[in-house]
């Protein structure tokens, strides 16, 4: 089977699909995955055939960051980025998707993507990795807070999907009318269909973070992260090995891809906080730029692979993306989560929920003395016994397993529908 997989976004939209891939592979099938063009090399490296989207993640990054936690505001910020490099992405997928026998697809691509496949007349399964088109009374859209009565959390999630049905044909036509494309039927993957059925949804996160929901329909699933195995061929340099000999287990800094204006502001509540705790830290910077002065305590880098590096250190106090909180839980050590934008509070909540971490700072109330209370709050022998816990859960699923059958169940039921 030839199975097209688009992805769009930072690192963390990425990585989960490589394993996936590999998954898929390992059981005969031919996989393409289609993500922007920086990420060709990570892709390439474990053989996986790569197609490169047009676009820079980095600015949607900033703009996602400087919409704060405003549905609307990112929905709109999203499509803005959709329309500036759509006629181009229009193209390289469904280029990517010619020979496909399957597309799978993720939130940026789901409208387009699905309408492919109807097109195509192929099946298509959408994957996610936070909640957002799986409506339940148990909690809201990931940027809203939880509104205490279950009709008023499931009507966000309805409202939402609407949102983003209608900014798609909005962002669709200004494409095509810009590029000189005529117009173009659209489908939404989560609309009812008598001559299709149901696009599956597989969540990409634990059972034990967030349990499937007793009000979702059967077309949902929840089947585990996706993670390679640990990288033993990972070769550190030889300041990150002298840093971690040289005193207690660090504390973990990783604010992942995210591009935020008050980057040394930020930068130096944490060096503060790690002094006021007696910790040492490793910083790994990412797009931030940031190089600060080292010290014994203190040392900056580039990317580390974090299924390499955080079994080395005391507790990892992070953004909240979904990448960045499942290596962080699957480490089995405790989370502080300082969400910026997006499924990143809502993240937070989950940590603080399943009791592997303080409540979540937002990065506009970060301060040296909440920060410095939450990591304190994470030392404690009850946050680290239950982080462990929750590790140790995780490192127990199948994710790539599950998929992969679901995957191929899915194919199989969607032949015998066409019959």
């Amino acid at each position: 089977m030839n199975i097209t997989i688009l992805t769009y976004g930072s690192r963390g939209d990425v990585q989960p699909f490589l394993p996936l891939s590999l998954g898929l592979m390992t059981r005969g099938h031919s996989v393409k995955l289609a993500a922007p063009s920086r990420f060709k090399s990570l892709v390439e490296e474990h053989g996986i055939q790569f197609i490169p989207l047009a676009g820079e993640p980095e600015d949607l990054s900033r703009r996602l960051n400087d919409s704060g936690h405003n549905f609307i505001k990112m929905v709109r910020e999203m499509m803005d980025h959709a329309i500036e490099i759509g006629a181009d992405v229009l193209h390289q997928t469904e280029a990517a998707c010619q020979d496909a026998d399957l597309i799978i697809h993720t939130f940026s691509h789901a409208v387009g993507a699905h309408t492919l496949a109807c097109e195509k007349n192929i099946p298509d399964i959408h994957i996610q990795t936070f909640p957002m088109f799986t409506p339940t009374g148990d909690y809201p859209n990931v940027t809203m807070p939880d509104l205490k009565f279950r009709s008023l959390n499931r009507l966000t999630h309805t409202i939402s999907k609407q949102i983003t049905w209608w900014t798609s044909l909005f962002g669709f036509e200004q494409v095509r009318r810009r590029a000189g494309l005529p117009k173009r039927k659209l489908y939404f993957p989560f609309a009812d269909d008598p001559l299709r059925p149901p696009t599956p949804i597989l969540c990409a996160w634990s059972p034990s973070v967030l349990p499937p929901s007793s009000d979702w329909t059967g077309n949902i699933h929840v089947t585990g992260y996706y993670f390679f195995d640990v990288d033993r061929s990972y070769h550190p340099p030889d300041e990150l090995r002298s840093f971690l000999d040289a005193g207690d287990p660090p504390i973990c800094i990783s604010f992942g891809s995210m591009v935020n204006r008050n980057a040394e502001r930020i930068d130096e509540i944490v060096r503060s906080a790690l002094a006021k705790t007696n910790n040492r830290g490793i910083v790994l910077s990412g797009w931030s730029g940031l190089r600060n002065q080292l010290n014994n305590n203190l040392l900056y880098l580039d990317v580390v692979p974090h299924d390499w590096l955080l079994p080395s250190c005391k507790m990892i106090v992070h953004h909240g993306g979904a990448g960045t909180t499942s290596a962080g839980l699957r480490a089995g050590i405790p989370n502080v989560v300082v969400p910026f934008t997006a499924d990143q509070p809502f993240w937070g909540r989950r940590v603080h929920a399943v009791g592997a971490g303080p409540k979540p700072i937002r990065v506009k109330n970060l301060s040296v003395g909440n920060l410095a209370q939450a990591i304190a709050e994470a030392e404690r022998d009850v946050t680290r016994k239950r982080a462990q816990t929750i590790g140790q859960r995780i490192r127990s699923e199948e994710g790539v397993k599950r998929a992969v059958d679901l995957i191929e169940s899915h194919v199989s039921d969607w032949r015998n529908f066409k019959v």
